[in-house]
């Protein structure tokens, strides 16, 4: 069995995410540290939509390593510095997760550890052992 969305139709009012996820017992949990858009040279890439492909890249290698995919994403929080960022996130995100409907919080926030990061993503996946 895979991760459940619970859905009290919050979420489906607001945008591409489930409002709960149920996971089963057993499984196997990965805890993702915030993950901003940093190549792996040690460059950022300039401006929101290249940082969040970046981020998403470097998440879905994070996942990757672990055995796991978008669809064992149980948990997403996004963290972002400017709300003029919010609609060109949310395409990056959007294509990233395809159909994958995660719970999911997005913050906006005065400062990241690194002043040229625009974001940060955090997030918990599990797979049924």
């Amino acid at each position: 069995m895979t991760n459940q969305p619970v859905n009290a139709g919050i979420a489906e009012r607001i945008g591409a995410y489930s409002d709960a996820m149920l996971v089963e017992p057993n499984a196997r949990w990965l805890y993702v540290s915030g993950t901003p858009g940093l190549r792996d040279d040690n460059s950022v890439p300039e401006g929101i939509t290249a940082q969040a492909e970046q981020a998403w890249i470097n998440l879905l290698k994070i996942l990757a390593q672990g055995g796991m995919g978008v669809h064992d994403l149980v948990k997403v929080t996004h963290y972002l510095l400017r709300a003029e960022d919010i609609k060109p996130y949310v395409a990056v995100r959007a294509r990233f997760l395809g159909d994958a409907r995660p719970a999911s919080m997005l913050l906006i926030v005065p400062a990241l550890v690194r002043p040229e990061f625009l974001l940060e993503i955090e997030a918990y996946a599990a797979r049924r052992a």
